[in-house]
């Protein structure tokens, strides 16, 4: 929330130096981003954990529906690790 909302907000043409002020949530960053890997780890366990093929009552899970949501999970979790980085590689650009 501290990085995406000011360039949510840059995105959307709002722009001056208030934006600046908007660190209210700065202290939170390092627990939401624990969070944020704890969430991902959790998923990362569903997708490719021991029981994910067959569930109790012995019904399988289609292959190209676990292939799919593999592939949108590595796409999310590129995209998080993009936005978790974003305050280090950001002065790179400005």
């Amino acid at each position: 929330m501290c990085c995406v909302v000011p360039l949510v907000l840059v995105l959307m043409g709002i722009s001056g130096a208030w934006i600046s002020n908007l660190t209210a949530l700065e202290a939170w960053r390092p627990w939401f981003s624990a969070a944020t890997l704890v969430c991902l780890g959790w998923a990362f366990w569903r997708l490719y954990g021991p029981t994910r093929r067959c569930h109790i009552d012995g019904i399988c899970v289609d292959p190209m529906r676990l292939q799919r949501q593999r592939c949108w999970l590595w796409f999310a979790t590129g995209l998080i690790v993009l936005l978790l980085l974003f305050p280090y590689y950001i002065g790179w650009f400005l």
